[in-house]
């Protein structure tokens, strides 16, 4: 069994559960459970009626399930967190927390092919339960889609290149593995930006894969549903994809556009920013190099 701290090391531990401003009695959910850092620090913040629920959809992170009686955990995608609460009779809540992204365990076991250091089989699904992997995104996929993934989710500018190239690739054999994606794309991995472009590349198909930006939606959409007035919502995001959606959806209440303003031109907006954004320190950066991108946003609602 891997060990909780082999398996995700929490990133901003203490600025995102205090950004929870934890009620002893109070109904929270971490959404993205994973190794249970952040869940451990809500638990030890909550009093004896207390209640956390954890979602995360890979099995793998089951084996951490916290024996905590005022805990439970949650083998569903967050993007699904009204319906499975409402499942454990609960409607409203006090606090949600999402560490967004990639766990550490996901980037660090080679087979599930999330790291552009290891070989393995093209797959980077977050649940197995998945019927679409990145395999298929990359051998079933038309030229316009995945032209569409690597601009919309890479924000590759040569997304036109590469998806033709994939395409024309293909046509020989399947491409089957990382290596061999890797193989066929080297002549746009110049040596001193290979790293940028390739994790911009696996970015773009792992958001397509696990449907990312739509779960980020739906989640969001849903968290201000259940919310009580004044619950708070702490998320961290790694990269701006994810960090534009939340910013905005803090700011106005909507994803795209401006919220309507009324006679006197106001308008009403569902959260309150709490602080400013806070940002992983060089300290914490040197012990958790994935941290380097976090941005974390606390919101109250209104």
């Amino acid at each position: 069994m891997t060990t909780t701290m082999e398996y995700h090391n929490p990133v901003l531990l203490h600025p995102t559960v205090d950004g929870l401003n934890i009620k002893p009695d109070g109904v929270y959910v971490d959404v993205t459970f994973g190794g249970g850092g952040h869940s451990k620090e809500i638990l030890r913040r909550l009093g004896p009626n207390g209640k956390l629920f954890a979602f995360d959809q890979d099995e793998d992170a089951l084996a951490n399930a916290l024996p905590d009686e005022r805990f439970t955990l949650i083998n569903e995608n967050f993007r699904f967190i009204k319906r499975f609460l409402r499942f454990h009779g609960v409607k409203s809540v006090d606090g949600i927390l999402a560490d967004l992204g990639v766990s550490s365990h996901q980037f660090d076991v080679p087979e599930r092919g999330f790291s552009t250091r290891f070989d393995a089989e093209l797959d980077m699904r977050m649940s197995q339960k998945n019927d679409l992997n990145a395999y298929r995104v990359v051998n079933e996929y038309e030229e316009q889609d995945l032209r569409r993934v690597f601009f919309d989710y890479g924000e590759l500018k040569n997304a036109p290149v590469l998806a033709r190239t994939i395409v024309e690739a293909r046509q020989g054999y399947p491409i089957k593995t990382t290596d061999e994606l890797k193989e066929i794309l080297k002549k746009y991995l110049p040596e001193k930006i290979r790293n940028k472009i390739l994790a911009q590349i696996y970015q773009a198909i792992r958001i397509e894969v696990n449907q990312e930006m739509d779960v980020l939606k739906e989640f969001i959409e849903q968290s201000l549903e259940i919310l009580n007035p004044g619950g708070r919502f702490s998320v961290i995001s790694y990269h701006s994809l994810e960090d534009r959606l939340v910013k905005r959806f803090i700011k106005n209440g909507m994803f795209e556009g401006e919220p309507e303003r009324d006679f006197y031109g106001n308008f009403s907006v569902p959260f309150k920013t709490i602080g400013k954004l806070i940002v992983p320190d060089e300290a914490e950066i040197k012990i958790n190099n994935r941290a380097r991108s976090a941005k974390l946003r606390i919101a109250e609602k209104i």
